[in-house]
């Protein structure tokens, strides 16, 4: 909505984004990133700009009610559902799950997308990945489960260092008695998951949702069958891979390896 209203007043002025930007000692592409919603406005951004477009205030006024999520908006319904389920089960095939990452393990994942964001934008995301993680902890306490490809266990994402950290935070969690993590075997020559990751969600008046994301977008699963058969493929993911016995085992090799 700020966005809106600085587009409002930027447009009643005649201005371009280039020209106001100039104007206000910012680039057109920040202008621009403000008005889509996808950047909070910086340092003095809104003084200039309400002065520069003769707002009389009105921009400071709502710019003092501005609240803005690093969660890309496409990912936002999902958090909101996420934070309230009293169930929520996740297969994933080449990285770490977002709740179970370290921030180091966050920080190398989210600094190195396509288009590239500066380091505000980074940290800011690391962060809003790491508040969700309030999960594992949030009364009443939620049933969780993770079945994951060895693979994503084992790439030395940021680093050898900080791949190990990431495996003996896993191994934390694994410890809870709400979290069962279990690791599908690489040996394994065929298994139900072969179509890709997907995310559970059960809320607490026992609605299911499924949850998939793709590259840059996703989408919610809340009709049958579709939605039951992925319940279904959960359940025989699970009974496919290790146990969370023999899962902790394998990770705690893998984080023993050199």
């Amino acid at each position: 909505m700020f966005g809106t209203l600085l587009r409002f007043y930027r447009e009643r002025a005649g201005l371009s984004q280039e020209v106001l930007g100039l104007s206000i000692g910012f680039s057109k592409s920040q202008v621009a990133m403000v008005e889509r919603g996808q950047r909070p406005p910086k340092g003095n951004f809104i003084a200039r700009a309400d002065e520069a477009l003769r707002a009389q205030g009105a921009l400071n006024a709502a710019g003092a009610e501005l609240t803005f999520s690093h969660l890309a908006s496409w990912f936002e319904p999902f958090a909101t559902e996420e934070a309230k389920a009293s169930a929520r089960h996740e297969y994933e095939t080449h990285v770490v799950p977002g709740l179970l990452q370290t921030e180091e393990y966050a920080r190398a994942v989210l600094g190195h997308t396509h288009p590239s964001v500066d380091d505000e934008e980074v940290e800011g995301r690391v962060a809003a990945r790491l508040e969700r993680q309030i999960l594992f902890t949030r009364k009443p306490t939620p049933d969780i489960g993770f079945v994951m490809e060895l693979s994503a266990l084992t790439k030395p994402i940021g680093g050898r260092h900080v791949r190990k950290r990431q495996l003996l935070r896993i191994l934390d969690i694994a410890q809870l008695r709400n979290v069962q993590i279990q690791v599908m075997s690489p040996d394994r020559e065929i298994h139900v998951g072969l179509d890709g990751p997907f995310v559970l969600l059960e809320t607490k008046e026992r609605r299911q949702l499924a949850y998939i994301e793709g590259q840059g977008g996703s989408f919610f699963i809340s009709e049958q069958p579709a939605l039951g058969n992925l319940f279904g493929k959960y359940g025989i993911l699970r009974a496919q891979a290790h146990s969370p016995e023999e899962s902790v085992k394998l990770i705690e090799q893998a984080a023993e390896e050199r």
